[in-house]
């Protein structure tokens, strides 16, 4: 194993870092994990135990974490923070993996990309999908732990991993933890932007009743955007679609006040038709993707079905609902959608154009989820479901409860899509419906 390791004290918690060496094609002919790697193109994999001080020397089970996304690098830990951690670390050693291609993990960014070809690109890119990043936590798992069985917890794109690696490695798993991350095995991505659409209007008719005074604010925004070339502080035009996509913070806990308080400074002073300096900083910072450009590139591609591509869904969706074209009044958000147009209109992303239309015209997807090996699961789930989900749909959640065995559910309406993070109530939740787990399934209110 080629593994460098690093430790260090953080305020209360003992931080050990490991860098591993692993293929950047998993399926490549050589697929024994625990194999030296030999004439094979790698990536670095990063990640971080963290453990309470006062139980470092304990045998606590391990739980790994698995980020939500895709793209996103695990949450850095702080004292207390993120909530979850802070309760999980009284009972168990936690694992932060940087999935391949964020944060410290080989992270896929411009300078790389812009050397390949489209083609290239793309299949490059297919090696950061969700069964590579299951083969990265076995690897981690049989090396660095000696083969010790994991506990995961898997928030949103986490919970899709959580599915694929409970059809792949169920072996290297002791009890599974999903919160907003039960996917649809079988739907492809246009039948998800069906539903996901249909939640975001309603996500947006909840911001207008709760601030119906932001519906004029809006229109004199979007009148500004279409009868003035608006520039960003980095240069790109901020063009109505784009302000548009804001509207991903709606599904979060604090997304609604967040965009109310981003648009009451939208103008400069008195004056209603000059948008001000501070309103498009945020804008800017909230629409590019220069942290992660992975999570817009590879986005619809988490949804690929073998033979069948995802054809840039949400942009031929979006025709379908009236409710989000510029005209409409009041103005409507879009949501976690990704359009070709932003390979266009946002730097960040330019490079990735043409690998991200490639990937999209794309049909060869390897399957991720078996659904034989899953209705005979045997490894205790259980996964917090949220009835107003706008990123992962509620139907679609309660259909795969029903494919996966020995699996219970919460089913709740009082957090959004992010409540792990806003409240240690759901992992506590979760953690009590895993104890008590033994009997068949139910569904717990």
């Amino acid at each position: 194993m080629n593994a460098a390791k690093k430790q260090y004290k953080m305020k209360g918690m003992l931080i050990t870092e490991f860098e591993l060496e692993v293929p950047l094609d998993w399926h490549s002919s050589d697929r024994n994990h625990n194999a030296p790697i030999k004439h094979r193109p790698t990536i670095s994999v990063f990640a971080r135990e963290v453990v309470d001080v006062n139980h470092a020397s304990d045998e606590l089970p391990l739980l790994l974490f698995l980020q939500g996304g895709p793209g996103g690098k695990s949450p850095r830990p702080m004292p207390g923070s993120p909530s979850w951690m802070a309760e999980a670390l009284k009972t168990h050693r936690i694992i932060l993996i940087d999935q391949r291609g964020t944060g410290r993990s080989s992270r896929i960014d411009t300078n790389l990309i812009r050397k390949m070809s489209a083609e290239e690109g793309r299949d490059y890119l297919l090696n950061f999908r969700a069964d590579s990043i299951v083969a990265d936590c076995e690897y981690l798992r049989k090396t660095v732990y000696g083969g010790r069985l994991f506990e995961t917890l898997g928030q949103s794109y986490g919970g899709f991993i959580t599915l694929t690696y409970l059809s792949q490695a169920p072996e290297g798993l002791a009890a599974c933890y999903v919160t907003g991350g039960l996917a649809g095995l079988e739907e492809p991505a246009q039948e998800v932007y069906q539903l996901t659409y249909q939640r975001v209007i309603e996500k947006n008719q909840n911001y207008y009743a709760r601030y119906p005074e932001d519906a004029s604010v809006m229109a004199k925004i979007a009148d500004c955007l279409t009868n003035n070339n608006v520039l960003l502080p980095d240069g790109d035009q901020l063009t109505l679609e784009r302000f548009q996509s804001i509207g991903i913070l709606l599904g979060m806990g604090p997304g609604i006040d967040q965009v109310h308080w981003l648009i009451e400074e939208a103008f400069a002073g008195s004056d209603k038709t000059q948008l001000s300096d501070v309103f498009l900083e945020q804008v800017m910072n909230l629409t590019t993707y220069h942290e992660g450009p992975l999570f817009a590139v590879i986005h619809e591609s988490i949804y690929g079905q073998p033979n069948k591509s995802t054809a840039w869904s949400a942009q031929q969706l979006r025709a379908q609902f009236g409710e989000f074209d510029a005209t409409h009044s009041p103005l409507m958000l879009t949501g976690e959608m990704i359009y070709p147009w932003m390979f266009e209109q946002i730097a960040s992303l330019r490079p990735f154009a043409g690998a991200a239309n490639a990937l999209a015209e794309y049909q060869d997807y390897a399957p991720l989820y078996d659904l034989e090996k899953l209705a005979k699961n045997k490894v205790p789930v259980v996964a917090a479901v949220y009835q107003n989900d706008m990123y992962v749909p509620r139907e679609l959640s309660l259909k795969t409860v029903k494919q996966v065995a020995n699996t219970q559910i919460w089913l709740t309406n009082s957090y959004e899509h992010d409540g792990v993070r806003q409240s240690p109530e759901v992992f506590c939740k979760l953690r009590e419906l895993l104890l008590d787990q033994g009997g068949p399934l139910k569904v717990s209110k």
